[in-house]
C-alpha cells in the first residue's frame, strides 16, 4: 500500500525495476500523485488498453466522517463497523442498485468517464472501492492506496498519420482501436496551427486537418514492428495524406514528441493569452467525435476565441485550451459563451464532460444538463450516506445550492494581485514544469532566500559603514 503523495512516476518507476508497470499514465504522470488520480479517477493515452485508475485499485485505506479509519478492499466484505459504510449499506445499497437496472448512470458507448458518483459501476460489483474511486475528496478522505499492477512491455512500436478531413482520422482511430493499439493520441489542426505559429517545422503535410499517433505493444521488438506495419497498413486504407512508422526507440522519442509539445507550445504564446481548460475534458461516443471536434472549432470562432484541440482518439476523449485574453473587456462574456455552447454540444452528443479530470467546482453546477434526474438523485443519495454532515469538499459532485459554474478566475486582471513572493513561485511553477514541487515549501524557500538577501544587503551597508569610519578616523601622514 502506497500513500496518496506518492508520485505516479515513482511507482512506475519501482514497479519496472521488478519487470511490472502501473499502466494508467495521465500527461501530467511526471508530477502528478497517486492520490489525486485515484480521487479523479485519472486515466490516460493507454487507457484505450489498460483502463483508467478504478480497475487497478485493489483497495483503500480510508478516513469517514466520524473519524473512524478503515481499508476497504476489492473482492472482501465492507467493514460495516464504520457508520458511514453501514448507513451505505442500509439506506443506499438497494436503492443504488434499484435504480441501476431500471435506467444506468452512464453516458452510452462513452469510453471514459469520470464524472458523478460510479454507482453503475457499484451496482455490477457491488464493491464500495469502485464507488470511492473517483469520488473526488467528497466521500473519504484516502490515506492508503494498494495498486494492482501488470507486466512491462516487451517492446513498443509507434505509428504517425497525417489525414485530410477529421473523418477520415476518426475512422483511422476506431480501425487502430480494433486493431489493438495500446495508445491513439489526435492532434487537431488547431493545433498543428499553434505548432506552426510557434516556429515549429512539423513533420506532416500543411493541408492535414488532423494526426493521429498511434501506439501499438509487442513480447518483442519485432512483434512490435508487425503489429505497427498493420496498423500503417490501416491508416493508408483510411486515406492518410501521409504515414510514418516508427520501429526503433529513438524514431519514437521523435514522433511522440509533437504530442508532448502542447505546454511548451502554449507557453511561447503572446503572454496576454491565457490557456483556460475550462472545456477540457469532454469525451463522446466515438462515432460522434468529428462532430464534437467540429463543434468546438465553431463555437470557439464565433467566440474570437483561439483554441488548441488534441487528446485521446481512441476513446473520443478530448481536451480543448481556449487560449483567452484577458485584456479584453468582454473576455469573461466569451468564456461564459463557449462554455455553455460546448456543453450544449456535449450534451447533445450523449457526451460527458469529463472523461479523466473529475466535476470539481467548475462542472458539478452543469450536472443536470449532462445527467438524468434520477441519475443526481442517486449521486446525492450516496453523498448523504456517506457525508451526512456535507463536511468533505462540499458543492463537489453534488450541488450545495447557488453555485456558478464559473465565479472566480484566477486570471482574471480584477482580482486582488497575489503577493510577490507567492506570484513569483507560481511563474517558476509555471515556466519549470515545477508540478511536483509543493508550492508551500517553494513559497518558504523563496522567503529565506529573500530574507538572506536582505540580511546580505544590511551586512554590506553595514560594512561599508565600518570602512568609512575607519578612512575618516585613519591618521593623516
Amino acid at each position: 500500500m502506497v500513500e496518496p503523495g506518492a508520485l505516479r512516476v515513482d511507482i512506475d518507476r519501482a514497479a519496472r525495476a521488478h519487470g511490472l508497470r502501473f499502466p494508467v499514465d495521465p500527461s501530467s504522470g511526471s508530477f502528478c500523485t497517486i492520490g489525486g488520480m485515484v480521487a479523479a479517477n485519472a486515466a490516460g493515452a493507454h487507457s484505450l488498453r489498460y483502463g483508467a485508475t478504478r480497475t487497478w485499485v485493489r483497495a483503500l485505506r480510508a478516513v469517514f466522517d466520524d473519524g473512524a479509519v478503515a481499508d476497504v478492499r476489492r473482492g472482501e466484505a465492507a467493514p460495516r463497523q464504520v457508520s458511514a459504510v453501514d448507513r451505505f449499506l442500509r439506506q443506499g445499497h438497494a436503492a443504488i442498485v434499484a435504480g441501476e437496472e431500471m435506467l444506468r448512470a452512464r453516458h452510452w458507448g462513452v469510453h471514459k468517464e469520470s464524472s458523478g458518483y460510479a454507482t453503475a459501476a457499484y451496482a455490477r460489483s457491488y464493491d464500495l472501492v469502485d464507488l470511492l474511486v473517483g469520488s473526488e475528496g467528497t466521500l473519504a478522505l484516502f490515506v492508503g492506496v494498494e495498486l494492482a499492477l501488470t507486466d512491462a512491455a516487451g517492446a513498443t512500436s509507434s505509428v504517425l498519420g497525417a489525414f485530410a478531413t477529421l473523418e477520415d482520422a476518426v475512422a483511422a482511430a476506431a480501425g487502430a482501436r480494433e486493431a489493438g493499439a495500446a495508445a491513439c493520441e489526435l492532434l487537431d489542426r488547431t493545433f498543428l496551427d499553434v505548432a506552426r505559429s510557434g516556429g515549429d517545422t512539423l513533420p506532416v503535410p500543411a493541408e492535414a486537418e488532423a494526426v493521429l499517433l498511434a501506439e501499438v505493444e509487442g513480447d518483442s521488438r519485432l512483434d512490435a514492428a508487425v503489429a505497427a506495419r498493420a496498423i500503417a497498413a490501416l491508416f493508408h486504407g483510411a486515406a492518410a495524406l501521409a504515414v510514418e512508422v516508427a520501429v526503433d526507440e529513438r524514431t519514437e522519442v521523435e514522433l511522440w514528441a509533437l504530442r508532448h509539445a502542447a505546454s511548451p507550445i502554449l507557453a511561447r504564446l503572446d503572454p496576454s493569452l491565457r490557456s483556460m481548460q475550462f472545456i477540457e475534458d469532454a469525451a463522446v461516443p466515438p462515432q460522434r467525435l468529428a462532430e464534437y471536434v467540429r463543434g468546438v472549432r465553431n463555437s470557439l470562432s464565433r467566440s474570437g476565441v483561439r483554441g488548441v484541440i488534441f487528446g485521446h482518439a481512441g476513446d473520443a476523449h478530448m481536451h480543448v485550451n481556449p487560449l483567452i485574453d484577458v485584456t479584453a473587456p468582454d473576455w469573461r462574456q466569451r468564456v461564459e459563451r463557449l462554455l455553455d455552447e460546448v456543453t450544449t454540444l456535449v450534451a447533445g452528443l450523449g457526451g460527458t464532460l469529463t472523461g479523466e479530470h473529475g466535476d470539481g467546482r467548475l462542472r458539478t453546477p452543469l450536472l443536470d444538463r449532462v445527467w438524468s434526474e434520477a441519475a443526481r438523485d442517486r449521486f446525492a443519495l450516496v453523498k448523504r450516506c456517506f457525508d451526512p454532515m456535507g463536511i468533505f469538499n462540499p458543492g463537489v459532485k453534488v450541488p450545495v445550492g447557488g453555485e456558478r459554474a464559473l465565479n472566480d478566475i484566477k486570471y482574471d486582471p480584477a482580482l486582488p494581485p497575489l503577493p510577490d513572493a507567492a506570484r513569483e513561485v507560481l511563474a517558476t511553477v509555471e515556466r519549470e514544469r515545477a508540478y511536483a514541487r509543493s508550492r508551500l515549501e517553494m513559497l518558504r524557500e523563496a522567503g529565506s532566500t529573500r530574507e538572506e538577501r536582505e540580511r546580505d544587503e544590511v551586512d554590506g551597508m553595514r560594512h561599508g559603514e565600518t570602512l568609512s569610519v575607519a578612512r575618516r578616523s585613519r591618521p593623516r601622514g
